[in-house]
């Protein structure tokens, strides 16, 4: 694979959605969402005002499970399902179609970067003058875990959009692909637990964890935020399944990587065999 080659279909991709304005409009979007979140956090108690970085990222891990994943998927399918002329142009280089694959995943991938680094650091940039700077650096942590579900996602759009050859059916993939993850999946797991006892019941939750990265991804950032303890006695016994909690971040992290590249392994399979 040539690195050159897939550095320039990167770029390509980017300034396509940046021309596109998709990275201002998500850019956007993240930034107001990060300011409202903090500024209105406390409304319920009867206070209003910017919170800190340490109850603004606790605020926001909810947001980011819901809105990066779509985000993500449809950027990614909105890609990877381009008009048939330029994607017959792109092909008819003389370049693999790993490079292209690679390529494109790269160049979403960076536009994703740039959008929530411009949304969420302009708003930490307000807070931080509003609230001071107390649990800062918790505040990056929460946006590199968001960044890491992000590649997860458009690594699952590109193989939907692979299987799917029309535009309208890899939408509809999508769409259940957020769903299950975001919403269904924790339901399915709960309800299997009942079928078994108990101790087979706690490994099952405990495996099930690397079945969805929503999942690794909010656990990651919570024990990241505010250690296991958040968890309770689950949290604690999670921690000793893994070997304790730099190791569970550490399994976590191995899991997300292996839901970016599984997809697009899987990918790259399929559209090498497929006449494009």
């Amino acid at each position: 694979m040539d690195l050159n080659v897939v550095s320039t279909v990167a770029r390509h991709e980017l300034a396509i959605n940046i021309r596109n304005k998709w990275t201002l409009v998500f850019a956007v979007v993240f930034g107001v969402l990060v300011l409202v979140i903090s500024y209105f956090g406390l409304i319920t108690a009867g206070s209003l005002g910017f919170q800190g970085f340490v109850r603004t990222s606790a605020s926001l891990l909810n947001l980011v499970l819901y809105l990066v994943p779509l985000v993500a998927l449809i950027m990614g399918t909105l890609s990877f399902t381009s008009e048939k002329s330029s994607s017959e142009l792109l092909f008819s280089q003389p370049i693999t179609r790993s490079e292209i694959l690679v390529g494109k995943l790269g160049g979403l991938f960076a536009s994703m970067v740039l959008s929530t680094l411009v949304g969420f650091g302009l708003s930490g940039l307000i807070i931080a003058s509003q609230a001071g700077t107390e649990g800062a650096l918790r505040y990056p942590m929460l946006v590199a875990f968001a960044l890491l579900l992000a590649l997860v996602f458009l690594s699952l759009a590109a193989l939907v959009s692979t299987l799917c050859h029309r535009k309208a059916k890899a939408f509809g993939l999508i769409l259940f692909l957020w769903f299950f993850f975001v919403l269904f999946y924790d339901l399915v797991v709960i309800g299997a637990t009942f079928l078994l006892k108990e101790r087979t019941a706690n490994l099952f939750i405990f495996a099930s964890l690397f079945g969805n990265p929503v999942d690794m991804v909010r656990v990651a950032t919570l024990m990241v935020l505010d250690g296991k303890e958040v968890f309770g006695a689950a949290g604690a016994a999670l921690s000793r399944f893994l070997g304790g909690e730099p190791a569970c971040i550490a399994w976590l992290i191995v899991g997300l990587v292996l839901w970016v590249l599984l997809p697009l392994w899987w990918s790259q399979r399929l559209l090498n065999r497929q006449d494009v």
